[in-house]
């Protein structure tokens, strides 16, 4: 049983079962979001076994360099709709920038006024954009990737769960807007969550993803500059 567990088959087919049954409680209830549904019987299962990361990370690893080709797939609605949005891109380019430094100062911010430690409160920081980007900038202000990691999920998985509706609530209902949102806040996660509804708004969240990581690692050069 213990080689069996060890293989990195395993974990892939783990990863799949457990995120296959995640969609379809999905599918009947909405509000659940699917990552956090199979996350957390994956974690259930591990612990159970007595089972270490670094061996279900040895299929894992494989699902995690597949992110790079599915990021870049989504390049394919951006190429498509390149020519409506090229008149937008000046205006966009400045609602994605303030959206960016927003999420920083507030997530910053908010860790610092609840009295979390330096490194905590940097390591919050980048927390909207994409994971490998974030790691970076959260390296760059001496914060714990770690951290930073666990709050970039934590941002997509809310931004895709509940992201949408909130803008609904509060009356956003043009696709370039909702797009722009969703790829500043919440990154790969959030456009993934968009791709079933509108290609507009996959589009413009692509590109706001790509964009919010670029103004996010030049701010946090120049915050480790400031900190020197």
């Amino acid at each position: 049983m213990r080689p069996m567990l060890q293989h990195p088959v395993f974990s892939i087919a783990l990863t799949f079962v457990f995120y296959a049954a995640a969609q379809m409680l999905h599918r009947r209830w909405r509000a659940l979001p699917p990552i956090v549904l199979a996350c957390v019987p994956i974690i259930v299962f591990l612990l159970l076994l007595h089972e270490p990361y670094r061996n279900y990370n040895r299929g894992g690893s494989v699902l995690t360099w597949c992110l790079g080709p599915a990021t870049v797939a989504l390049a394919v609605p951006m190429y498509r709709n390149s020519m409506p949005l090229r008149s937008s891109l000046p205006r966009l380019a400045m609602v994605v920038l303030a959206g960016a430094l927003v999420g920083m100062v507030t997530a910053g911010g908010t860790a610092w006024l609840l009295g979390a430690p330096r490194d905590v409160v940097m390591s919050a920081v980048p927390k909207s954009v994409t994971t490998p980007i974030a790691i970076e900038v959260s390296r760059q202000l001496n914060g714990i990737p770690q951290i930073t990691i666990a709050m970039v999920i934590g941002a997509g998985v809310l931004g895709s769960s509940v992201g949408r509706s909130l803008l609904k609530v509060a009356g956003v209902r043009d696709d370039r807007a909702i797009g722009a949102a969703m790829g500043t806040s919440a990154h790969g996660i959030g456009t993934a969550s968009l791709v079933r509804h509108s290609e507009m708004q996959t589009t413009v969240s692509s590109w706001a993803m790509a964009a919010a990581g670029v103004f996010t690692s030049l701010l946090g050069t120049l915050l480790a500059w400031i900190m020197r």
